[in-house]
């Protein structure tokens, strides 16, 4: 082969290193810069001549050394690529997103490949680094898995209160029944509902009703600690889950919600409605069997708040 095929075919190489559609940097074992394609150069706004010769490192500071390093100790001892996915790292080098109006990326992911070149002797004295843009691909795994997170919650959310729905509250129940039978922690349960709630129905309206129960949530919501689980229990009935609390102190707790309740004033059409709840209370006892037990004591409890005049809490008191 004579040395203008030679070139010929080297320039034929060139090209394709140029023209292929992902980047491509081929550095030394000290990390200078050999060759830049022109996806690097058209992302980076750097031309080859600008970057041959450079440390990539020093180029780019915010490629994590010690990462870097550990990738071209791997691809050296190994003689083998090593691959790196944007689910591990984003990127290697922070690009614009290639469809910066269609896209909601505010960059460039990417799949990162190094690739070891061997010399005539057998050892690595190059490598290659394979700048792959993943962009649609890890945009769309995002928002499938932000929509299946988003769907997840919704089934766990009772429309009307935004708390847990009975379901999941009776599943969180569980758990923490269970935990509190292994750990021997404090735990209670308070459920309450709306005193005279039919009533309220039949004289304002079912969409009434349903406001004193967004309200009635809401105070709840302002009322329990983060760590305590609320959910609606079924029409106008609550229940919140106080974790690490015995029934006296979250019978403080109980009082606070029921006083701040008294003290609305719901505004609805025209009308001020004032309402009351009544609430049973019953910390964990390790006699119990399951968690439907603990929900019968704080029943019972209830029940005598009902049955004592009602806009009050009840602690149960085992037999």
């Amino acid at each position: 082969m004579d040395s203008k095929t030679e070139i010929a075919e080297l320039y034929q190489i060139m090209e394709v290193l140029h023209s292929i559609d992902a980047g491509l940097i081929i550095i030394d074992l000290d990390y200078h810069i050999l060759e830049w394609n022109r996806f690097m150069e058209d992302h980076s706004g750097r031309r080859l001549e600008n970057v041959v010769g450079k440390n990539i490192l020093s180029l780019y500071p915010d490629i994590p050394k010690e990462w870097f390093r550990r990738k071209m100790s791997s691809v050296l001892a190994l003689k083998s690529r090593t691959y790196t996915s944007w689910e591990q790292r984003p990127f290697l080098i922070r690009f614009n997103s290639s469809r910066p109006i269609t896209s909601p990326a505010q960059f460039m992911y990417q799949n990162i490949t190094f690739i070891p070149l061997l010399s005539l002797n057998g050892m690595v004295d190059r490598v290659i680094i394979l700048i792959t843009d993943v962009t649609e691909i890890a945009i769309n795994k995002i928002l499938l898995e932000e929509t299946n997170s988003k769907l997840e919650a919704l089934s766990r959310l009772d429309r009307l209160t935004q708390l847990y729905n009975r379901g999941y509250w009776e599943e969180c129940l569980t758990r923490e029944f269970s935990r509190t039978l292994r750990t021997r922690q404090p735990c209670s349960l308070i459920m309450f509902d709306i005193d005279h709630f039919k009533k309220i129905n039949d004289s304002y309206g079912h969409p009434a009703g349903d406001e004193i129960i967004r309200q009635t949530a809401e105070a709840l919501r302002g009322t329990i600690r983060s760590t305590d689980i609320a959910g609606r229990y079924g029409g106008e009935e609550f229940g919140f889950i106080s974790i690490g609390s015995n029934a006296e102190d979250s019978l403080v707790v109980a009082e606070r919600l029921r006083e701040r309740i008294a003290a609305l004033a719901v505004e609805y059409e025209g009308h001020t409605i004032r309402y009351t709840i009544s609430l049973g209370i019953a910390g964990m006892d390790q006699q119990m069997k399951s968690h439907k037990d603990w929900i019968s004591a704080t029943d019972q409890a209830l029940y005598k708040s009902k049955e004592s005049g009602r806009n009050r809490a009840t602690i149960y008191r085992a037999p």
